[in-house]
């Protein structure tokens, strides 16, 4: 999996794509024996097992055992298992052992890494308070004057009984601008795929979730920078570590966890493993796949409205026929033709909002992904290249936990107040969505499909480009296609149904 941001050189290290006691995500607690059939004994890794219904049986859970896995998380509600084995052929002897098997699949060393530049959910919304008025760094967010933020804000800058879950590497919490808003009691860390919320565990230890965070809900609080819906909660949902690996067990613990803790809005700004293109033909990604798949409906139909960035693979995905990219925990990854069988989790996933990307021309960026069918709005992503921006060079300023600035940030900001960073990728455009989102939500309207389509109808349309030469040298990533913009004003695939317009969104 990757995060879906790009930072301009020079950038370190830097590779890319938990508080007050809640209830963690209701599981069947199974202790199982280690006794199995299969005799063979190699490492330990980490399995999806997908169930033909949404239910784990306890003569499932047995079967497990007996072919040499340890359960060590369930949700009976999408009928998936977290389990681990050191047992060679554990997959093949579940599926035999056990008819309720859709399919099981390893997560292990299949990672896609990409080098970069508590209320219920149906319980009724407090209404939303303005937050007027300007930050030290507000002048320099030309991001959210391009999407009317200030002015919406000015009207109604979120209800603090919404709360956003930011998928992502974790939060800094200590950040001035991001303390005022953290939601410990729904903050967690999902690595590994159990629910922990021991504060240490999903601090950010990459900069990426911190970043996001910022843009969907940084304080109006005359210090540092103002989010999208500064009123509003944030609960960092760390599923990346510090590598930027987000495995599948901590994708689907994620949307559970978002699901049954009563969150409203996810931002999600990564590709999901273990492929950048996800074959539901392909019997191993299929069961990760359905598995992701279940997760992300599940929490749709409990009101989760789920925004994923697009990608920065200059793809278009819904013409894709190469995957040049992934694993790349392996040097030169093979090329391997795809088919419209494949996709990529989340973005492509039903009722998930993508998000490209564009710059301050409002032109898609040139790394930006995009596609007919797969993009619904564009947002600020940035863009270094070709609309060029003063400080920052066309990239999107936001908050980045102070201990990481010198490593993992290539474009810093120190002020007074805090540390901030200047990145660009869809990752950016996807948090200035889910912002949007979060203030929609604070106007009383909750159902996720109702909340998509207010957004997507008052976007500001934006045609294809009639000059499409500053595209010519970004060739999509994995099948080297020529970026092609198709549809009109009204939709295409690169804008979508057009830029986010907060106050537009909002009835302002």
């Amino acid at each position: 999996m990757r995060t879906l941001s790009r930072i301009a050189a020079p950038i370190g290290a830097l590779t890319l794509v938990c508080g007050l006691s809640l209830a963690a995500v209701p599981a069947v607690a199974a202790p199982v024996s280690e006794a199995a059939t299969t005799t063979a004994t190699g490492t330990t890794e980490t399995y999806i097992v997908l169930y033909k219904g949404n239910s784990v049986q306890s003569t499932s859970l047995a079967a497990v055992a007996d072919a040499g896995g340890t359960v060590v998380q369930t949700y009976p509600q999408i009928g998936v298992a977290i389990v681990t084995s050191d047992r060679v052929g554990f997959a093949d002897a579940v599926e035999s052992a056990d008819s309720s098997v859709q399919g099981a699949a390893s997560t292990a060393g299949l990672g896609v890494q990409l080098s970069d530049d508590a209320a219920d959910a149906s319980e009724p919304i407090e209404p939303g308070t303005p937050a007027p008025g300007d930050d030290p760094l507000s002048s320099i967010q030309w991001d959210m004057d391009q999407i009317s933020a200030p002015e919406a804000r000015a009207i109604n800058g979120g209800s603090a009984s919404v709360i956003v879950g930011d998928i992502d590497t974790g939060l800094d919490y200590t950040h001035p601008d991001l303390a005022p808003n953290v939601d410990f009691s729904r903050s967690v860390s999902c690595v590994g795929g159990v629910p922990n919320q021991d504060p240490a565990a999903w601090m950010d230890d990459n900069g990426h979730g911190t970043h996001t965070a910022g843009t969907i809900a940084a304080a109006k609080n005359d210090l540092g920078m103002v989010g999208v819906a500064p009123n509003v909660k944030i609960a960092g949902i760390k599923a990346g570590n510090a590598d930027g690996y987000f495995f599948p067990e901590a994708v689907v613990c994620s949307f559970m966890w978002a699901a049954t803790n009563g969150i409203q809005v996810t931002n999600n700004s990564y590709f999901a493993d273990p492929w950048l293109f996800n074959c539901k033909n392909d019997p191993e990604q299929r069961a990760i796949w359905e598995a992701e798949r279940r997760a992300i409906k599940f929490a749709q139909q409990s009101g989760t409205v789920v925004v994923a960035a697009e990608g920065n693979q200059s793809d278009d995905l819904a013409h894709t026929t190469g995957d040049a990219t992934s694993p790349d925990t392996i040097p030169n990854p093979e090329q391997r033709d795809i088919t419209n069988a494949c996709a990529v989790v989340p973005v492509e996933v039903p009722g998930v909002i993508g998000v490209t990307a564009n710059g301050i021309d409002e032109f898609k960026s040139y790394y930006s992904s995009y596609g007919m069918g797969t993009a619904d709005v564009v947002a600020p992503g940035g863009d270094r290249r070709f609309q060029i921006t003063q400080p920052g060079g066309g990239r999107i300023l936001s908050t980045w936990p102070a201990s990481l600035l010198g490593t993992t940030c290539g474009v810093p900001l120190i002020s007074p107040d805090g540390a901030y960073c200047y990145i660009q990728g869809t990752s950016m455009a996807s948090p200035h969505v889910a912002g949007v989102a979060a203030l929609v939500v604070s106007t009383g309207i909750t159902n996720p499909g109702t909340v998509a389509a207010r957004i997507t109808g008052t976007a500001d349309p934006i045609a294809c480009p009639t000059d499409m030469s500053v595209y010519v040298n970004f060739p999509a990533v994995d099948n080297g296609a020529p970026q092609v913009c198709q549809g009109g004003i009204g939709y295409n695939g690169f804008n979508g149904h057009g830029q986010v317009n907060a106050l537009s969104a909002i009835g302002g």
